[in-house]
């Protein structure tokens, strides 16, 4: 879409360059991509008038020193407020009404194995929590669970420890945020929750996929790296960086991560690897082999 906003080229640049050198957590690849922005503005690479076209140019050099994933110059049809992250939370809430709150399936298959699907995002807690305590505890009495995050984009670092909590006997160190401009940060599972648990001990997948992104990502990765789960399927996209949104033009957002990710396990992440399964599959047979794996599991 062309946006009848008239597009000034260099503001953009200006103000991304300034908002990366201030707020991107790894500083030194910060002013690199500054100075990369700003030599690419005057060699004209820049010169469009459509602003979708800009966010692919700039997006596109923004990830080619460290591949960042969720470092990029967002395009929004509409145009949006300039509230710092007003952009991201009006598209999330979309998403969030028309997907049953973000758990859009809920099914028993043959042998009490329960598929929860959590799509399209993990939503904020104070928005997800309601829908999300209703479907765990609803499936807590299944004899296993498949967990679906194959076409989940991310989301809310504290929905993953609110859903892992349902999945944990025991009140655990899930992940360490180190943020650029404050202390670091610890996320643990919640010593209760509402409604029943499925417990530490019955058998859990996650079936993951290529378009499995950022706090979904650390969802499989947290219960992987705990021995808790199984991730059958794809490897994920590798973004483990949290981020905030700016708007720097009425159609444009720069979404610049303000923090890494430490597993207390691994003592690193997934990011530019992404979660890499225990069971390889592709993400349409992730499900039947999930569901096998399962019943073979409980039959023994």
């Amino acid at each position: 879409m062309t946006t009848s906003i008239k597009l000034a080229p260099a503001p953009v640049i200006d103000e991304t360059t300034r908002l990366l050198t201030e707020h991107y957590v790894f500083p030194e690849p910060a002013e690199q991509l500054a100075a990369l922005l700003q030599r690419r503005l005057a060699e004209g690479a820049y010169d469009v008038d459509d602003a979708e076209e800009l966010s692919r140019l700039v997006t596109a050099d923004l990830q080619s020193v460290n591949g960042d994933r969720h470092l990029r110059l967002k395009h929004h049809a509409d145009p949006v407020s300039p509230e710092r992250g007003a952009a991201t939370m009006e598209a999330m809430r979309r998403d969030f009404d028309t997907t049953l709150g973000g758990v859009p399936r809920v099914q028993l298959l043959d042998g009490e194995v329960a598929v929860l699907e959590l799509a399209p995002m993990l939503f904020p807690l104070d928005w997800a929590a309601e829908p999300l305590a209703a479907a765990l505890t609803l499936v807590s009495r299944a004899q296993a669970l498949i967990i679906d995050l194959r076409t989940n984009r991310g989301g809310d670092p504290d929905t993953v420890a609110f859903v892992c909590s349902y999945l944990l006997d025991e009140r655990t160190h899930l992940n360490t945020m180190h943020w650029r401009s404050r202390d670091s940060e610890q996320s643990w599972s919640l010593p209760h929750v509402p409604g029943a648990r499925f417990g530490g001990s019955k058998p859990l997948y996650v079936l993951s996929g290529e378009n499995t992104f950022s706090a979904a990502e650390e969802l499989a990765y947290d219960l992987q790296q705990l021995g808790r789960a199984v991730v059958v399927g794809e490897r994920t996209r590798g973004g483990a960086h949290p981020c905030q949104g700016f708007t720097v033009h009425p159609h444009l957002e720069a979404t610049i991560p303000v923090g890494r990710a430490a597993n207390p396990v691994s003592g690193t992440n997934w990011e530019g690897v992404g979660v890499q399964p225990d069971v390889p599959c592709t993400a349409a047979d992730s499900l039947a082999r999930a569901h096998a794996l399962a019943l073979a599991r409980l039959a023994d």
